[in-house]
């Protein structure tokens, strides 16, 4: 039925992979394409016996526009799944509006260099006039949305859990539990053990970012910043059981402030360990969490990027990794003109995810919504041209696709609120 061009090969790409795999009726061809061509190789190796889907590989450099036009145009494809780098997120839009095809990604815009002058310039001047300062936001893509509608085309953005199907989660409640919705708050619980003393669930870059920067979120019409993990609550998970967990900043609050205006107030959460919480603080005491490269022997070097190659890798946690997590969103407001409360989470496990793809569950929750996502496009079901967040599609057939392959919903109207 279609051709499809993924670009990556990390945890998350692998996920998706395989769920792709798993459909053969709607992913026919795929293309896996890295700047490694050895990881494509592999995993199409691996994947080759257990579908009837032809997989190829190809070697491409993400950060040049001109290496993914040249592929896009030798491969033809019917779609582009950016699972790469947020920091290649513009280039590959670039290239799918250069050869006509569509585009998705997982994450948002973020850029790799935040001392660059100009991307500075411009940052700054966004702080100043939207009241958040985190370096990822959706203006960068959304300037893109003349471009996409004009060529007709449609360019999916976030789709893997949060953001992504958190935001489904809401386009879900607005559409079958609420005639207006006051307040979110969107909850991620990770109450899975690796045992290391300090390792990250998915890129160590961009993850330790997220969690070093000032929380955010929104009230009444406007954001709210706060230091970085000044908000503590403690929440009881089902399956989990009680968790601190720390307001952050996260993007999707962005775009559903804008698509669900009525709501008043939009948080989340996030669940850490005292130790992650320890070694974070202090490696970001004596610089290792910045971005600036210094220079050290002769030699110029990025000191979190530095970290991220002394971290184990991301994509090796699966096999020694228990427990479970729970991601989703609780809602208050009304209905037929009374007080209502709701939450709808998914809660995934560990080992169970490793066993089927060799995954843990934090690239597990993020590569099924990406092929639940592309589903959605390729069978015409999400279509509209222009640059859109998941919130703005039905939200029906992508959470009933979520439950048939991996995702599946649990309800409760009557949860217990944060305060």
């Amino acid at each position: 039925m279609s051709k499809v061009l993924i670009i990556g090969c990390g945890g998350v790409a692998s996920v998706a992979i395989h769920k792709c795999c798993q459909v053969p009726e709607v992913f026919t061809e795929i293309c896996i394409a890295s700047r490694t061509k050895a990881k494509c190789d592999k995993l199409a190796a691996e994947l080759a016996p257990t579908t009837t889907t032809k997989i190829t590989t190809a070697q491409v450099d993400a950060d040049k526009v001109e290496e993914v036009i040249a592929l896009i145009k030798a491969y033809q494809p019917d779609l582009v799944m950016n699972i790469a780098l947020p920091y290649q997120d513009l280039t590959i839009m670039d290239a799918c509006l250069a050869c006509g095809v569509n585009y998705m990604d997982t994450a948002n815009y973020e850029p790799e260099n935040t001392d660059d002058p100009e991307w500075r310039a411009i940052y700054e001047k966004r702080c100043k006039e939207a009241g958040f300062s985190a370096y990822f936001d959706y203006s960068w893509q959304w300037a893109y949305a003349k471009k996409f509608e004009e060529a007709g085309l449609t360019a999916l953005l976030g789709s893997g859990f949060d953001p992504g199907v958190t935001q489904a989660y809401c386009a879900y409640a607005k559409k079958h539990e609420f005639d207006t919705i006051d307040t979110i708050d969107i909850l991620d619980c990770n109450g899975g053990d690796h045992g290391y003393a300090f390792a990250t669930n998915f890129n160590p870059e961009i993850n330790l970012r997220e969690v070093s920067a000032p929380g955010s979120y929104w009230e009444n019409g406007h954001w709210v910043e706060i230091p970085a993990m000044s908000i503590k609550r403690e929440y009881n998970f089902d399956q989990v059981g009680q968790k601190d967990m720390y307001l952050l900043h996260h993007e999707e609050i962005e775009s559903i402030a804008q698509n669900i205006s009525e709501v008043q107030r939009i948080r989340f959460f996030m669940t850490f360990g005292q130790s992650y919480l320890t070694h974070m603080k202090c490696l970001e005491n004596v610089g290792m969490l910045s971005t600036t490269p210094i220079s050290f022997e002769g030699h110029e070097i990025v000191p979190v990027q530095f970290l991220k190659a002394l971290l184990p890798d991301p994509a090796s946690l699966g096999p020694r990794t228990h427990g479970k997590t729970n991601i989703g969103c609780i809602f208050t407001g009304k209905k037929d003109g009374q007080d209502k409360t709701y939450y709808i989470y998914n809660v995934c496990d560990h080992q169970e995810c490793y066993r089927e793809v060799g995954s843990q569950a934090i690239s597990y929750t993020t590569g099924v919504p990406a092929m639940c996502g592309a589903m959605m496009l390729l069978t015409g079901k999400w279509n509209t041209a222009g640059v859109h967040t998941v919130e703005e599609f039905d939200p029906d057939p992508f959470l009933e696709a979520l439950d048939k392959y991996g995702l599946p919903r649990s309800e409760s109207h009557s949860p217990v609120l944060v305060d």
